[in-house]
Protein backbone atom coordinates (compact mmCIF):
# COMPACT_ATOMS: atom_id res chain seq x y z
CA UNK A 1 0.00 0.00 0.00
CA UNK A 2 1.27 3.50 -0.83
CA UNK A 3 1.24 5.97 2.06
CA UNK A 4 0.12 9.44 1.07
CA UNK A 5 2.37 12.08 2.63
CA UNK A 6 1.03 15.44 3.66
CA UNK A 7 2.79 18.23 1.80
CA UNK A 8 4.45 19.98 3.39
CA UNK A 9 4.60 18.11 6.68
CA UNK A 10 4.96 21.34 8.67
CA UNK A 11 1.35 22.27 7.87
CA UNK A 12 0.05 18.99 9.28
CA UNK A 13 0.42 19.97 12.91
CA UNK A 14 -1.62 17.83 15.28
CA UNK A 15 -2.29 18.88 18.86
CA UNK A 16 -4.27 17.38 21.68
CA UNK A 17 -7.28 18.95 23.39
CA UNK A 18 -5.28 20.15 26.39
CA UNK A 19 -2.62 21.78 24.18
CA UNK A 20 0.11 19.89 26.04
CA UNK A 21 1.33 17.90 23.01
CA UNK A 22 1.99 18.74 19.38
CA UNK A 23 3.11 16.51 16.54
CA UNK A 24 4.28 17.06 12.98
CA UNK A 25 3.71 13.63 11.40
CA UNK A 26 5.39 12.79 8.14
CA UNK A 27 2.19 11.11 6.94
CA UNK A 28 -1.46 11.07 7.89
CA UNK A 29 -3.60 8.05 7.02
CA UNK A 30 -7.32 7.52 7.52
CA UNK A 31 -8.31 3.86 7.06
CA UNK A 32 -11.96 2.89 6.82
CA UNK A 33 -11.61 -0.86 7.31
CA UNK A 34 -9.64 -3.39 9.31
CA UNK A 35 -7.88 -4.60 6.17
CA UNK A 36 -6.70 -1.08 5.36
CA UNK A 37 -5.21 -0.86 8.85
CA UNK A 38 -3.46 -4.19 8.24
CA UNK A 39 -2.03 -2.95 4.95
CA UNK A 40 -0.74 0.28 6.49
CA UNK A 41 0.91 -1.47 9.44
CA UNK A 42 2.43 -4.17 7.26
CA UNK A 43 3.88 -1.56 4.93
CA UNK A 44 5.24 0.39 7.88
CA UNK A 45 6.85 -2.73 9.37
CA UNK A 46 8.47 -3.64 6.08
CA UNK A 47 9.89 -0.16 5.54
CA UNK A 48 10.99 0.64 9.11
CA UNK A 49 8.23 3.18 9.73
CA UNK A 50 6.23 3.85 12.90
CA UNK A 51 2.47 4.24 13.23
CA UNK A 52 0.43 5.89 16.00
CA UNK A 53 -3.37 5.79 15.99
CA UNK A 54 -5.24 8.76 17.44
CA UNK A 55 -8.84 9.16 18.45
CA UNK A 56 -10.16 12.41 19.90
CA UNK A 57 -6.78 13.56 21.23
CA UNK A 58 -8.18 13.96 24.73
CA UNK A 59 -5.15 12.56 26.56
CA UNK A 60 -2.91 15.10 28.25
CA UNK A 61 0.15 12.88 27.88
CA UNK A 62 2.04 12.19 24.65
CA UNK A 63 0.66 8.64 24.49
CA UNK A 64 -0.75 9.28 20.99
CA UNK A 65 2.00 11.57 19.72
CA UNK A 66 3.04 10.52 16.22
CA UNK A 67 6.58 11.23 15.05
CA UNK A 68 6.13 9.40 11.74
CA UNK A 69 2.74 8.12 10.54
CA UNK A 70 -0.39 9.40 12.28
CA UNK A 71 -3.43 7.18 11.83
CA UNK A 72 -6.82 8.75 12.52
CA UNK A 73 -9.51 6.26 13.50
CA UNK A 74 -12.39 8.57 12.59
CA UNK A 75 -13.19 6.38 9.58
CA UNK A 76 -13.68 3.37 11.86
CA UNK A 77 -16.84 4.43 13.66
CA UNK A 78 -20.26 3.01 14.40
CA UNK A 79 -22.03 -0.09 15.64
CA UNK A 80 -21.02 -3.48 14.22
CA UNK A 81 -23.25 -5.90 16.09
CA UNK A 82 -25.54 -6.16 19.11
CA UNK A 83 -26.54 -9.32 20.94
CA UNK A 84 -29.51 -8.19 23.02
CA UNK A 85 -29.90 -11.46 24.89
CA UNK A 86 -26.25 -11.45 25.96
CA UNK A 87 -26.26 -7.65 26.41
CA UNK A 88 -23.15 -7.21 24.30
CA UNK A 89 -22.30 -4.62 21.67
CA UNK A 90 -19.42 -4.52 19.20
CA UNK A 91 -18.28 -1.07 18.10
CA UNK A 92 -15.67 0.18 15.68
CA UNK A 93 -12.71 1.55 17.56
CA UNK A 94 -13.05 5.19 16.55
CA UNK A 95 -16.60 5.53 17.84
CA UNK A 96 -16.88 8.47 20.23
CA UNK A 97 -18.22 7.75 23.70
CA UNK A 98 -20.77 10.52 23.16
CA UNK A 99 -22.24 8.61 20.20
CA UNK A 100 -22.58 5.25 21.95
CA UNK A 101 -25.75 5.95 24.00
CA UNK A 102 -27.76 6.68 20.84
CA UNK A 103 -26.41 3.53 19.19
CA UNK A 104 -27.38 1.37 22.18
CA UNK A 105 -30.74 3.02 22.94
CA UNK A 106 -32.77 1.13 20.28
CA UNK A 107 -31.64 -2.08 21.97
CA UNK A 108 -32.47 -0.82 25.48
CA UNK A 109 -28.81 -1.17 26.50
CA UNK A 110 -26.26 1.13 28.12
CA UNK A 111 -22.65 1.14 29.19
CA UNK A 112 -22.33 0.13 32.85
CA UNK A 113 -20.32 3.18 33.87
CA UNK A 114 -18.85 6.28 32.26
CA UNK A 115 -16.52 9.10 33.14
CA UNK A 116 -17.47 12.76 33.29
CA UNK A 117 -16.17 13.52 29.80
CA UNK A 118 -17.45 11.64 26.75
CA UNK A 119 -15.42 13.25 23.95
CA UNK A 120 -12.98 10.33 23.69
CA UNK A 121 -13.09 7.47 21.23
CA UNK A 122 -13.87 4.08 22.74
CA UNK A 123 -10.40 2.84 21.76
CA UNK A 124 -8.70 5.83 23.34
CA UNK A 125 -10.78 5.65 26.50
CA UNK A 126 -10.03 2.02 27.23
CA UNK A 127 -6.39 2.22 26.12
CA UNK A 128 -5.64 4.95 28.67
CA UNK A 129 -7.70 3.54 31.55
CA UNK A 130 -10.50 6.13 31.55
CA UNK A 131 -12.87 5.53 34.44
CA UNK A 132 -15.87 6.94 36.24
CA UNK A 133 -16.74 6.68 39.90
CA UNK A 134 -18.53 4.16 42.10
CA UNK A 135 -17.04 1.80 44.65
CA UNK A 136 -18.89 -1.17 43.11
CA UNK A 137 -18.08 -0.29 39.51
CA UNK A 138 -14.90 -0.67 37.48
CA UNK A 139 -13.34 1.48 34.76
CA UNK A 140 -14.46 1.43 31.15
CA UNK A 141 -11.77 -1.04 30.01
CA UNK A 142 -13.13 -3.62 32.45
CA UNK A 143 -16.36 -3.64 30.43
CA UNK A 144 -14.43 -4.98 27.42
CA UNK A 145 -15.03 -8.67 26.67
CA UNK A 146 -13.44 -8.82 23.25
CA UNK A 147 -11.29 -6.90 20.78
CA UNK A 148 -10.11 -7.15 17.21
CA UNK A 149 -6.71 -5.57 16.77
CA UNK A 150 -3.91 -5.33 14.25
CA UNK A 151 -0.52 -6.43 15.56
CA UNK A 152 2.83 -4.87 14.75
CA UNK A 153 3.30 -7.28 11.83
CA UNK A 154 0.01 -6.26 10.23
CA UNK A 155 -1.93 -9.38 11.26
CA UNK A 156 -5.47 -9.39 12.65
CA UNK A 157 -5.75 -10.80 16.17
CA UNK A 158 -9.08 -11.54 17.79
CA UNK A 159 -9.14 -11.80 21.58
CA UNK A 160 -12.30 -12.86 23.40
CA UNK A 161 -13.69 -15.77 25.41
CA UNK A 162 -13.11 -18.14 22.48
CA UNK A 163 -9.89 -16.70 21.05
CA UNK A 164 -6.75 -16.17 23.15
CA UNK A 165 -8.77 -15.26 26.29
CA UNK A 166 -5.61 -15.17 28.38
CA UNK A 167 -4.61 -11.97 26.55
CA UNK A 168 -7.79 -10.03 27.33
CA UNK A 169 -6.53 -8.50 30.62
CA UNK A 170 -3.65 -7.03 28.62
CA UNK A 171 -5.26 -5.92 25.35
CA UNK A 172 -8.36 -4.43 26.99
CA UNK A 173 -6.09 -1.70 28.36
CA UNK A 174 -3.12 -1.85 26.03
CA UNK A 175 -1.82 1.77 26.03
CA UNK A 176 -1.71 1.64 22.24
CA UNK A 177 1.43 -0.49 22.59
CA UNK A 178 0.08 -3.95 21.72
CA UNK A 179 -1.71 -3.20 18.49
CA UNK A 180 -4.24 -0.96 16.79
CA UNK A 181 -7.78 -1.66 17.93
CA UNK A 182 -10.28 -1.85 15.10
CA UNK A 183 -13.27 -3.31 16.99
CA UNK A 184 -14.21 -3.42 20.67
CA UNK A 185 -16.92 -5.62 22.21
CA UNK A 186 -18.49 -4.34 25.43
CA UNK A 187 -20.47 -6.12 28.10
CA UNK A 188 -23.41 -3.76 28.43
CA UNK A 189 -26.29 -3.59 30.91
CA UNK A 190 -29.97 -2.87 30.57
CA UNK A 191 -30.59 0.82 29.98
CA UNK A 192 -30.96 2.75 33.22
CA UNK A 193 -31.48 6.25 34.55
CA UNK A 194 -29.65 8.08 37.29
CA UNK A 195 -31.08 10.22 40.06
CA UNK A 196 -28.51 12.91 40.76
CA UNK A 197 -28.13 14.99 43.90
CA UNK A 198 -25.52 17.76 43.75
CA UNK A 199 -24.87 20.24 46.52
CA UNK A 200 -22.14 22.25 48.25
CA UNK A 201 -21.32 20.97 51.74
CA UNK A 202 -18.76 21.70 54.44
CA UNK A 203 -15.59 19.79 53.58
CA UNK A 204 -15.09 18.55 57.15
CA UNK A 205 -18.52 16.87 57.09
CA UNK A 206 -17.79 15.22 53.74
CA UNK A 207 -14.48 13.83 54.97
CA UNK A 208 -15.92 12.69 58.32
CA UNK A 209 -18.62 10.65 56.59
CA UNK A 210 -16.72 9.73 53.43
CA UNK A 211 -16.56 5.95 53.91
CA UNK A 212 -20.30 5.75 54.51
CA UNK A 213 -21.07 7.91 51.50
CA UNK A 214 -18.84 5.89 49.20
CA UNK A 215 -20.27 2.57 50.38
CA UNK A 216 -23.92 3.67 50.30
CA UNK A 217 -23.99 5.40 46.93
CA UNK A 218 -23.91 3.81 43.51
CA UNK A 219 -21.72 6.67 42.31
CA UNK A 220 -20.19 9.29 44.60
CA UNK A 221 -17.59 11.97 43.96
CA UNK A 222 -16.73 15.39 45.24
CA UNK A 223 -14.85 18.50 44.21
CA UNK A 224 -12.93 20.54 46.74
CA UNK A 225 -12.36 24.21 46.07
CA UNK A 226 -8.83 25.02 47.34
CA UNK A 227 -8.55 27.82 49.90
CA UNK A 228 -12.10 27.10 51.09
CA UNK A 229 -13.85 24.78 53.53
CA UNK A 230 -16.45 23.75 50.95
CA UNK A 231 -16.89 20.75 48.67
CA UNK A 232 -19.36 20.11 45.88
CA UNK A 233 -20.72 16.58 46.30
CA UNK A 234 -22.30 14.51 43.55
CA UNK A 235 -24.31 11.40 44.42
CA UNK A 236 -25.91 9.34 41.64
CA UNK A 237 -28.40 6.54 42.28
CA UNK A 238 -29.27 4.03 39.57
CA UNK A 239 -32.95 3.77 38.58
CA UNK A 240 -35.06 1.75 36.16
CA UNK A 241 -35.09 3.51 32.79
CA UNK A 242 -38.00 5.92 32.51
CA UNK A 243 -39.14 5.52 36.13
CA UNK A 244 -39.81 9.00 37.48
CA UNK A 245 -37.50 10.73 35.03
CA UNK A 246 -37.23 14.45 35.80
CA UNK A 247 -34.45 16.06 33.74
CA UNK A 248 -33.07 19.54 34.32
CA UNK A 249 -35.13 22.14 32.44
CA UNK A 250 -33.20 23.42 29.41
CA UNK A 251 -32.88 26.97 30.75
CA UNK A 252 -31.53 25.74 34.11
CA UNK A 253 -29.10 23.37 32.36
CA UNK A 254 -27.82 26.21 30.18
CA UNK A 255 -27.36 28.45 33.22
CA UNK A 256 -25.59 25.78 35.31
CA UNK A 257 -23.42 24.13 32.68
CA UNK A 258 -22.83 26.74 29.98
CA UNK A 259 -23.01 30.05 31.80
CA UNK A 260 -21.75 29.14 35.28
CA UNK A 261 -19.55 26.03 34.88
CA UNK A 262 -17.86 27.23 31.71
CA UNK A 263 -18.50 30.93 31.06
CA UNK A 264 -18.14 32.30 34.58
CA UNK A 265 -15.36 29.86 35.41
CA UNK A 266 -13.42 30.99 32.34
CA UNK A 267 -13.74 34.60 33.45
CA UNK A 268 -12.76 33.95 37.08
CA UNK A 269 -9.80 31.80 35.99
CA UNK A 270 -8.55 34.62 33.78
CA UNK A 271 -8.92 37.10 36.63
CA UNK A 272 -7.10 34.73 38.98
CA UNK A 273 -4.11 34.56 36.63
CA UNK A 274 -3.88 38.36 36.64
CA UNK A 275 -4.57 38.77 40.36
CA UNK A 276 -3.52 35.53 42.13
CA UNK A 277 -4.32 36.99 45.54
CA UNK A 278 -7.97 37.06 44.54
CA UNK A 279 -8.21 33.29 43.92
CA UNK A 280 -9.34 32.33 47.46
CA UNK A 281 -12.16 34.86 47.30
CA UNK A 282 -13.18 33.67 43.83
CA UNK A 283 -13.14 30.02 44.96
CA UNK A 284 -15.34 30.78 47.97
CA UNK A 285 -17.81 32.55 45.71
CA UNK A 286 -17.73 29.73 43.15
CA UNK A 287 -18.34 27.09 45.83
CA UNK A 288 -21.33 28.96 47.22
CA UNK A 289 -22.74 29.69 43.76
CA UNK A 290 -22.62 25.98 42.89
CA UNK A 291 -26.27 25.64 43.74
CA UNK A 292 -27.88 22.46 44.99
CA UNK A 293 -29.89 20.57 42.41
CA UNK A 294 -31.63 17.23 42.10
CA UNK A 295 -32.73 15.62 38.86
CA UNK A 296 -33.19 12.28 37.07
CA UNK A 297 -32.25 11.50 33.51
CA UNK A 298 -30.77 8.93 31.14
CA UNK A 299 -27.53 7.61 32.66
CA UNK A 300 -25.22 8.97 29.97
CA UNK A 301 -26.71 12.47 30.31
CA UNK A 302 -25.99 12.48 34.04
CA UNK A 303 -22.51 10.95 33.89
CA UNK A 304 -21.06 13.32 31.29
CA UNK A 305 -20.54 17.06 31.51
CA UNK A 306 -19.48 19.53 28.84
CA UNK A 307 -16.09 21.21 29.32
CA UNK A 308 -15.11 24.19 27.19
CA UNK A 309 -12.47 25.72 29.46
CA UNK A 310 -9.17 24.11 28.46
CA UNK A 311 -6.98 22.87 31.27
CA UNK A 312 -4.14 20.52 32.12
CA UNK A 313 -4.64 17.60 34.44
CA UNK A 314 -2.79 15.03 36.49
CA UNK A 315 -4.65 12.19 38.19
CA UNK A 316 -3.42 9.47 40.51
CA UNK A 317 -4.98 6.28 41.84
CA UNK A 318 -4.03 5.28 45.38
CA UNK A 319 -5.36 2.56 47.70
CA UNK A 320 -8.76 3.80 48.89
CA UNK A 321 -7.84 3.36 52.54
CA UNK A 322 -5.01 5.88 52.15
CA UNK A 323 -7.13 8.65 50.71
CA UNK A 324 -7.73 10.77 53.81
CA UNK A 325 -4.05 11.01 54.70
CA UNK A 326 -3.02 11.73 51.11
CA UNK A 327 -5.71 14.37 50.69
CA UNK A 328 -4.61 16.07 53.90
CA UNK A 329 -1.03 16.18 52.59
CA UNK A 330 -2.17 17.78 49.33
CA UNK A 331 -4.08 20.47 51.22
CA UNK A 332 -1.07 21.10 53.45
CA UNK A 333 1.23 21.39 50.43
CA UNK A 334 -1.01 24.03 48.84
CA UNK A 335 -1.00 26.06 52.06
CA UNK A 336 2.72 25.59 52.65
CA UNK A 337 3.79 26.61 49.15
CA UNK A 338 1.42 29.55 48.91
CA UNK A 339 0.03 28.48 45.53
CA UNK A 340 -3.22 30.01 44.37
CA UNK A 341 -5.18 27.13 42.84
CA UNK A 342 -8.36 28.18 41.05
CA UNK A 343 -9.38 24.74 39.75
CA UNK A 344 -11.23 22.35 42.11
CA UNK A 345 -9.62 19.03 43.04
CA UNK A 346 -11.72 16.06 41.88
CA UNK A 347 -12.06 12.92 44.00
CA UNK A 348 -13.57 9.62 42.80
CA UNK A 349 -13.64 5.95 43.84
CA UNK A 350 -13.51 2.79 41.72
CA UNK A 351 -13.74 -0.97 42.30
CA UNK A 352 -10.70 -3.21 41.69
CA UNK A 353 -10.13 -5.06 38.44
CA UNK A 354 -7.61 -7.55 37.04
CA UNK A 355 -6.42 -5.69 33.95
CA UNK A 356 -2.63 -5.79 33.86
CA UNK A 357 -2.01 -2.07 33.38
CA UNK A 358 -5.11 -0.71 35.10
CA UNK A 359 -4.61 1.90 37.79
CA UNK A 360 -7.17 -0.06 39.83
CA UNK A 361 -5.46 -3.43 39.34
CA UNK A 362 -6.06 -5.59 42.40
CA UNK A 363 -7.16 -2.87 44.80
CA UNK A 364 -10.03 -0.54 45.70
CA UNK A 365 -8.87 2.82 44.47
CA UNK A 366 -9.37 6.48 45.24
CA UNK A 367 -8.53 8.93 42.47
CA UNK A 368 -7.25 12.43 43.12
CA UNK A 369 -7.19 14.71 40.07
CA UNK A 370 -5.50 18.11 40.08
CA UNK A 371 -5.77 20.69 37.34
CA UNK A 372 -4.48 24.02 36.16
CA UNK A 373 -6.10 26.09 33.43
CA UNK A 374 -4.04 26.87 30.35
CA UNK A 375 -1.86 29.87 31.05
CA UNK A 376 -0.92 28.71 34.55
CA UNK A 377 2.30 26.77 35.19
CA UNK A 378 1.28 23.29 36.41
CA UNK A 379 4.80 22.01 37.09
CA UNK A 380 5.43 22.86 40.79
CA UNK A 381 1.91 21.89 41.87
CA UNK A 382 1.76 18.66 39.89
CA UNK A 383 5.23 17.52 40.95
CA UNK A 384 4.47 18.09 44.63
CA UNK A 385 1.19 16.16 44.39
CA UNK A 386 2.91 13.41 42.43
CA UNK A 387 5.48 12.97 45.21
CA UNK A 388 2.67 12.54 47.74
CA UNK A 389 0.96 9.95 45.57
CA UNK A 390 4.15 8.04 44.78
CA UNK A 391 4.86 7.64 48.48
CA UNK A 392 1.55 5.80 48.78
CA UNK A 393 2.00 3.44 45.85
CA UNK A 394 0.16 5.75 43.47
CA UNK A 395 -0.40 4.88 39.84
CA UNK A 396 -0.74 7.73 37.33
CA UNK A 397 -3.63 7.85 34.89
CA UNK A 398 -2.06 6.94 31.54
CA UNK A 399 -3.83 9.79 29.76
CA UNK A 400 -3.02 12.47 32.33
CA UNK A 401 0.24 14.35 32.88
CA UNK A 402 2.88 12.69 35.05
CA UNK A 403 6.64 12.26 35.26
CA UNK A 404 6.93 8.53 35.89
CA UNK A 405 9.27 6.09 34.13
CA UNK A 406 9.41 2.35 33.62
CA UNK A 407 11.94 1.80 36.41
CA UNK A 408 9.53 2.94 39.09
CA UNK A 409 6.24 2.03 37.40
CA UNK A 410 7.15 -1.66 37.39
CA UNK A 411 7.16 -1.50 41.19
CA UNK A 412 3.43 -0.70 41.34
CA UNK A 413 2.19 -2.98 38.55
CA UNK A 414 2.47 -6.71 39.39
CA UNK A 415 2.02 -7.73 35.73
CA UNK A 416 4.36 -5.07 34.30
CA UNK A 417 6.95 -7.60 33.06
CA UNK A 418 4.24 -9.75 31.48
CA UNK A 419 2.86 -6.73 29.65
CA UNK A 420 6.22 -5.61 28.28
CA UNK A 421 7.01 -9.17 27.16
CA UNK A 422 3.69 -9.33 25.32
CA UNK A 423 4.37 -5.96 23.72
CA UNK A 424 7.66 -7.27 22.35
CA UNK A 425 5.89 -10.37 21.03
CA UNK A 426 3.00 -8.54 19.32
CA UNK A 427 5.11 -5.63 18.03
CA UNK A 428 8.66 -6.97 17.64
CA UNK A 429 9.87 -4.03 15.55
CA UNK A 430 8.35 -1.34 17.74
CA UNK A 431 6.02 -0.04 15.03
CA UNK A 432 3.66 1.39 17.67
CA UNK A 433 6.26 2.87 19.99
CA UNK A 434 6.81 6.56 20.57
CA UNK A 435 8.86 8.49 23.11
CA UNK A 436 6.14 8.33 25.76
CA UNK A 437 5.74 4.56 25.53
CA UNK A 438 9.50 4.08 25.60
CA UNK A 439 9.65 6.12 28.79
CA UNK A 440 6.86 4.35 30.66
CA UNK A 441 7.52 0.81 29.36
CA UNK A 442 11.28 0.87 29.04
CA UNK A 443 11.01 -0.45 25.50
Amino acid sequence: MTLTLTAPAATATWQNWGRTVQAHPAAVVAPTSAMEVCDIVQTAAETGRRVKPVGAGHSFTAIAQADDILMTLDGLSGLVHVDRSARTATLRAGTRLSAIPALLAPHALAMENLGDIDAQSIAGAISTGTHGTGARFRGIAAQVIGVLLVTGTGELLRVDAAHRPELLPAVALGLGALGILVEVTLQCVDAFDLHAVERPEPLREVLATLDDRVRAADHFEFYWFPHTDLALTKTNTRMTAGAGRAPIPPVRRWFDETFMANGVFRATSAFGRIVPAGVPMLNRAAARLSGARSFSDVSSSVFATRRTVRFREMEYAIPAEQFLDAFAEVRAAIDREGWRISFPIEVRFVAPDELWMSTAHGRRSAYIAVHRVIGEDPEPYFRAVEAIMRARGGRPHWGKMHGRQAADLQEVYPRFADFTALRADLDPQGVFLNDYLRRVLGA
